[in-house]
């Protein structure tokens, strides 16, 4: 009995040799489009699926495959009398491999936004024969990844594809059509306007690489990438130098990256993450001068931590990074010199990323048994209401912006104080406010001093339900503080704001970050 396989991909990376293999392991080669002439040009054997089917491609390639002589020698089972006699009498033959991937879907969603062309790469025959291929994988091979070539013809040379081959690759294939259309739904979904949180919600991501290890040496760890992830994206982040990414490397470098995307258009700016949390943060006028403000926020906790800047490292700078042990920098580029002198250490981690400010998106949170998912927190400020009699200085607005950009971004409950481009006082993680107040406060007085407070601004991620956090900022000095409000004792802080001169400033929008 002869032996057929059908071959029809896009990626035609390998496929002539495949099917040099393939033919001589004594199959029969079927084809379509320009598979077909890949295959035919190399002078290689094979024949179109339309001479086969006696019927010829049409509708401008949308109909090759669909077709009883194509699906019924994929799916006849061959211990089934019934099947083998229904195949002998309309003159059927069986085929016992189909190689096949997908028109390119993902690449053409990149590439244009003309909605036409993106429905004719939504294929529609090749699913069908995967599909078809898989169910029926006790007699047939489905082959849906270029990279599973050498590994099949090296079992045709031993006896055969086996049993447990075919079976792991009908599993692979319906993984690749499941990801397939969860793009083609999500995409469309997203054009047509559906609910953006549907009753069944599918998402898709790409293997990025194996990890050494999670979190601890004890867990295992893959790092994934959306399909059309956006060009500021860390999983887009080029490495330039150093080591290979750790689990933790990439949790903590993405701390950083979201909280510099709020000072993306801004100053040049750096801020210094230690365990996904903010520990510095500094803009200036140059990134010398931001990096030293970053730095002089807590010199004990950038120690070992991720720094991340908005604009170039210069020579002045990269000098000063040098003095200390950071696992990660991340910038949008390096200057000549910074890039040599940081490159003298083995195993510091440089990455290119040019960080954007954030589009819309979803947060993911998984608990035990689900999935949580919420819109990203893209806002800062929903409106600034001055509550207090005394209305901030200019001065004292940007630095209180300045210290809610950070503080959106320490887990709740989350205190940030700020100064003149510069953060002097982060505490975050507290069971209560007035803890992380205090922890704030105590932070600055020790790398600052007690004088940096003087003047100073606080910002917090969720409102005061009491007055005791305008009693310790007044006692070190602050004059301004923004918070969202809408507790039922705002009254409380406020009056207490005019009673000691400080003003006070509402958002309307909180910043909780469990």
């Amino acid at each position: 009995m002869k032996k057929y396989a059908l071959i029809s991909v896009s990626d035609k990376t390998g496929v002539v040799d495949f099917a040099a293999g393939l033919t001589k392991a004594g199959f029969t080669i079927l084809s379509t489009g320009g598979t077909h002439k890949a295959i035919a040009d190399a002078g290689i054997a094979v024949t179109e699926v339309s001479e086969v089917t006696k019927f010829p491609e049409c509708l401008d390639g949308r109909l090759k495959t669909l077709h009883p002589v194509v699906h019924g020698g994929i799916l006849a089972r061959r211990d089934m009398p019934e099947h083998m006699n229904f195949l002998a009498e309309y003159g059927i033959d069986v085929i016992d491999l189909v190689c096949i991937n997908l028109y390119p879907f993902k690449e053409t969603v990149m590439k244009t936004d003309d909605l036409a062309t993106i429905i004719e790469n939504i294929d529609i025959g090749g699913p069908a024969m995967i599909r078809s291929a898989a169910k029926n994988n006790a007699s047939v091979a489905v082959v849906v990844d270029n990279a599973d070539f050498d590994e099949i013809l090296n079992q045709l040379q031993n006896g055969g594809i086996t049993k447990d081959c075919r079976f792991k690759l009908a599993a692979k294939a319906y993984a690749h059509t499941a990801a397939y259309d969860a793009l083609i739904a999500s995409y469309l979904g997203n054009v047509a306007g559906l609910p953006k949180f549907p009753e069944k919600y599918t998402i898709t991501y790409e293997k990025q690489q194996d990890l050494r290890y999670g979190e601890n040496p004890h867990q295992d760890a893959v790092f994934y990438r959306e399909i059309l992830a956006q060009p500021s994206d860390l999983v887009n982040a080029k490495q330039i130098h150093g080591k290979e990414l750790s689990f933790n490397n990439i949790n903590d470098t993405h701390g950083a990256v979201e909280l510099l995307r709020e000072f993306a258009d801004g100053d040049p700016t750096i801020v210094a993450i230690k365990h996904a949390t903010p520990c510095g943060a500094g803009t200036a006028k140059t990134i010398y001068e931001a990096w030293t403000k970053a730095f002089n926020a807590d010199p004990t906790s950038i120690f070992g931590g991720i720094i991340a800047a908005n604009t170039e490292i210069d020579e002045a700078t990269a000098t000063e990074i040098d003095k200390i042990f950071v696992e990660i920098v991340v910038a949008p580029s390096y200057s000549e010199t910074a890039l040599k002198i940081l490159q003298g250490k083995k195993n510091i981690r440089l990455l290119v990323l040019d960080v954007k400010q954030q589009t819309a998106g979803k947060g993911f949170k998984k608990v035990s048994g689900g999935l949580l998912i919420q819109d990203s927190d893209n806002n800062l400020i929903n409106e600034i209401e001055v509550v207090t009699t005394r209305k901030p200085t200019e001065k004292e607005m940007q630095d209180m912006l300045f210290a809610m950009k950070i503080v959106k971004h320490i887990k709740s409950n989350g205190i940030a104080i700020g100064k003149d481009g510069q953060s002097i006082g982060l505490a975050g993680g507290q069971t209560n406010r007035i803890w992380a107040t205090k922890q704030a406060i105590d932070h600055a007085k020790e790398f600052l001093g007690d004088t940096a407070l003087k003047g100073a601004t606080l910002a917090s991620d969720a409102f005061f339900p009491f007055a005791d956090c305008v009693e310790e900022a007044h006692k070190a000095g602050i004059t301004a503080i923004i918070q969202p409000g809408g507790s039922q004792n705002d009254h409380l802080s406020i009056e207490k704001c005019n009673e000691y001169g400080i003003a006070m400033v509402f958002t309307g929008i909180r910043h909780f970050r469990h």
